[in-house]
């Protein structure tokens, strides 16, 4: 398993928070007159809470927001060393508004999106020979390949972001993690395409009030990919639903032997720049979600199962 200070055996993960960002910078927000990037002020808050997470028993924090939001190795690597919480770092794109042009215009004619090889070649290779940081040509392997396509709908961009993704993770072994919230089961069916195994897949973002009502999470843990109930602690409202209709939701789920397919997080936000800051703790699923599973009727194996069993099985390294 990659970690920001290196690999660890799988099973030293402890309790996983599989869909989180530490520093999340919207791209160039960090040129903006008004926005100040202060390391060691980020450096105190994000530690406060990482110290609240392992207090409350967890192990392990996934930053899934790939390599031009706001990634910070260095950052990352301190603050690992200095609480104790294992970092995973991811790679990826996505959505293509969020790209740069060099991603959308490459010299052809006519303009055409990079195709899916090149893509699997810029994320393969953070897995393998370590993440880009600037200035620095690698530092620590990439433990996570991840992509978001358009909330309206897959672009040919979008397209080739997933294929691309999807055909990394099969030659490194590392998993993918994608959000597609216009149609999560066709794109889950263009990385099945690429020969990726359903059980190295995770997608993203199932507790959405469209996926819910959609029988979304039962039809994709159905083929065999993990599903993540990812924002645990929202108040709910037209676009998420609320923590009891999660706990609910996982219940069902479990109730339907597809325990083994869940995943949790909080889609938290350490420090955010350039867009609104998310109110939510690394910790709240082990201090706010864990009672309402039990009060679900989940029992201790099978909430264990869903915290450390699930997320190690994910992000161990399968080879290649």
């Amino acid at each position: 398993m990659n970690t920001v200070l290196g690999p660890i055996q799988a099973d030293s993960l402890g309790v996983v928070a599989v869909h989180e960002a530490l520093l999340s910078v919207v791209p160039g927000a960090q040129y903006a007159y008004d926005i100040t990037i202060d390391r060691a002020e980020i450096f105190e808050i994000l530690k406060k809470k990482l110290d609240a997470f392992s207090r409350a028993g967890g192990g392990t924090v996934v930053d899934h927001t790939g390599m031009f939001h706001g990634r910070d190795l260095r950052l990352y690597e301190a603050l690992s060393r200095a609480t104790g919480v294992h970092i995973v770092a991811s790679t990826g794109l996505g959505p293509e508004e969020n790209l740069g042009g060099y991603f959308l215009t490459p010299q052809t004619n006519p303009p055409t999106p990079w195709p899916a090889d090149r893509f699997a070649e810029l994320f393969a290779a953070e897995v393998t020979e370590g993440m880009v940081v600037p200035r620095v040509q690698r530092r620590a392997a990439a433990g996570l390949i991840v992509t978001a396509l358009s909330a309206t709908g897959m672009t040919p961009t979008d397209e080739s972001l997933i294929r691309g993704a999807a055909r990394a993770a099969v030659q490194t072994g590392a998993a993918l993690s994608f959000r597609a919230p216009a149609d999560p089961r066709a794109a889950l069916e263009i990385a099945l395409e690429e020969q990726l195994e359903a059980g190295r897949i995770v997608v993203a973002g199932v507790d959405a009030a469209a996926a819910a009502a959609a029988g979304t999470a039962r039809a994709l843990a159905e083929r065999g990919a993990y599903v993540a109930i990812d924002h645990v602690g929202s108040a709910g409202g037209s676009d998420d639903i609320d923590d009891d209709a999660r706990a609910a939701l996982v219940a069902e789920l479990v109730g339907l032997g597809l325990g083994r397919r869940i995943v949790l997080s909080a889609d938290a936000v350490g420090v955010a720049k350039g867009h609104p800051d998310v109110d939510v703790d690394y910790d709240v699923v082990l201090t706010g979600f864990v009672p309402r599973l039990k009060a679900q009727g989940l029992a201790a194996d099978e909430i264990r199962g869903i915290l450390v069993d699930n997320p190690r099985d994910l992000l161990a390294v399968k080879e290649a």
